[in-house]
């Protein structure tokens, strides 16, 4: 099989079509649909799990600073 001149692969096309949004919409385009699907993703993690999701992984997240915490009075004392 022959290859067709002016052919691209899907990550070729993807590659240009991000540049030419980039170009056309700018920086603020982007912090825009970030934040947008950041509290989308908030939204829908906060329906799934619940009120009690983030106090175990704030819990779990408090326990590895406090071990953090210790191993550095260790390793410095």
């Amino acid at each position: 099989m022959a290859e067709n001149e002016g052919d691209m692969t899907v990550s070729e096309a993807g590659k240009r079509g991000g540049e030419r949004t980039a170009k056309t919409h700018g920086h603020e385009f982007y912090e825009e649909i970030g934040k947008k699907g950041g509290q989308k993703g908030g939204e829908t993690t906060s329906e799934k799990y619940g009120h009690g999701f983030y106090e175990e992984i704030g819990h779990k997240g408090g326990q590895k600073v406090k071990e953090l915490i210790e191993e550095g009075k260790k390793s410095a004392g």
